[in-house]
């Protein structure tokens, strides 16, 4: 009696979806046998002739890096897609500003195609390099200022900048700082049924369509002057935080909408209004160019929203995390209390922006979007709290818990960026390895999850009731 009234509490909650029997059985056969520990993604190594700093011993800068975004092959059901960001970096204070070193400057944003076999392992099938439309390779350079660039410098392993020729010296007019204006940090991936793909970044953001090459072939930004535009995102979407842009990317299941999520709350219309919880949804008809704005609440201010995946036309789940390494990490502070969950949302049960009516005191503005007594969104919910907010008729989407990855799983790294939906009783997760490097006040090292494990791109499969129902 009592492990009987037991088992029904588990499959009560939420960590465990207790996945029916028959649902079990309709699982793909990869699901079935999977380790529960996860599996590690293949790599190799793109340098190891740096110097940890801390070790004073050479090191690994692994690609690897396949874990900013993930989503399945719409055409393959034991196989996925997985993105990887701008490629390696760490943050720098060089001659020329606050910026980041890269010490593979000239690397390539890029898809991999994976496949997951019976047994477990994985296996990379495919890779496909992000090019510009005449077939170039595009770089994870940052973007000129016109085109969203924050004026973070790129600098070379060895402090000197990046110059659009190195062999010359720095000279602001003949030889400049190299950018790159199709350089992407991508960070959210969609692969559509047609073959091609959409991917969104952290330098514009940008949202831009490659073809089952990785030709750029359309893109979508705030910046009405980019000619390459075949739409626009509204302009209040120009003021994302630094290193923290559009994160994740989904399509509805009728592959006519995108929708986006930022990471954390913007700098609108200043840094002192991105301490925030509110973050912005923005969907964008494929069809006509129209958008929509939806209000995320975060857990916590300054959390990151790292991936969207869609459930069906409105509904979607949501990956919100802290920073935090549950064994320590390359510090070696062990955090019990590490936020990696996965929410379930509901835009039918948030409040479109665009619907919001306007009065003496709601007023909108073609940069800021929504104002209310003078203040953007953001720095009014800070100010007042949310609840404030809903008296304005204004309120976020619904949330509800679906997963708590770290308490499933526990999952060590601090990044868990990639979100699969197998099936309605089945998530994969990826985690973002950063090539496995990671930086202390600018020098290089080896990322470790503790004193001994290098971190590296893990798959984890997690049964859970996605749907709810």
């Amino acid at each position: 009696m009592n492990k009987l009234w037991f088992a029904g509490i588990l499959c009560a909650g939420v960590l465990s979806g207790c996945a029916s029997q028959s649902s079990m059985s309709k699982a793909p056969s990869f699901v079935k046998s999977f380790p529960k520990t996860g599996s590690y993604l293949p790599y190799t190594v793109l340098r190891h002739d740096l110097i940890d700093d801390k070790t004073h011993k050479p090191f690994e800068i692994r690609n690897g890096g396949y874990g900013s975004s993930m989503t399945g092959n719409p055409n393959q059901t034991n196989q996925f897609y997985a993105l990887t960001d701008r490629g390696p970096n760490a943050s720098y204070k060089g001659d020329y500003g606050k910026g980041k070193i890269f010490p593979v400057p000239n690397y390539t944003p890029r898809i991999g195609l994976f496949e997951v076999e019976d047994n477990g392992q994985i296996r990379q099938v495919d890779t496909i390099l992000l090019r510009r439309p005449d077939g170039q390779p595009i770089t994870g350079l940052p973007n000129s200022p016109a085109l969203g660039g924050t004026g973070e410098p790129p600098y070379h392993v060895d402090g000197k900048p990046i110059l659009m020729n190195d062999a010359k010296p720095y000279n602001k007019v003949t030889n400049p700082i190299k950018v790159d204006d199709y350089g992407l940090d991508s960070e959210g991936l969609v692969a559509m049924k047609d073959g091609t793909f959409w991917v969104s970044d952290e330098y514009g953001p940008h949202i831009v369509h490659y073809d089952s090459n990785g030709v750029e072939i359309g893109r979508i930004n705030p910046f009405k002057s980019d000619s390459r535009d075949v739409f626009h995102l509204p302009e209040v979407f120009a003021h994302r935080r630094p290193n923290r842009g559009m994160e994740g990317l989904a399509v509805t299941p009728d592959q006519k909408t995108l929708v986006g999520i930022m990471q954390s709350t913007m700098r609108n219309p200043n840094k002192a209004a991105q301490k925030g919880d509110l973050t912005r949804i923005v969907t964008v008809n494929l069809e006509t160019g129209k958008t929509e704005q939806y209000l995320y609440r975060q857990d916590k201010a300054q959390n990151s929203n790292s991936e969207l995946a869609d459930l069906n036309s409105h509904e979607f789940l949501v990956d919100e995390r802290d920073g935090g390494f549950l064994l320590g990490g390359p510090d070696g502070k062990a955090n019990p209390n590490v936020q990696k969950k996965i929410y379930r949302i509901d835009l039918n049960r948030g409040t479109p922006l665009s619907t919001v009516a306007l009065s003496s005191s709601i007023t909108r503005d073609a940069n800021h979007g929504l104002m209310i007594d003078g203040l953007t969104l953001e720095q009014y919910t800070e100010k007042n709290g949310w609840e404030a907010l809903a008296q304005k008729g204004i309120y976020p989407v619904s949330k509800s818990l679906v997963v708590d990855v770290a308490k499933a799983v526990s999952y060590p790294h601090d990044k868990m960026e990639g979100m699969w939906v197998i099936d309605p009783y089945h998530l994969g997760v990826l985690n973002d390895d950063d090539f496995a490097t990671w930086s202390t006040k600018g020098k290089l090292e080896q990322k470790y999850l503790d004193g001994n494990t290098i971190d590296a791109a893990q798959l984890y499969i997690i049964k859970a009731n996605l749907m709810g129902n």
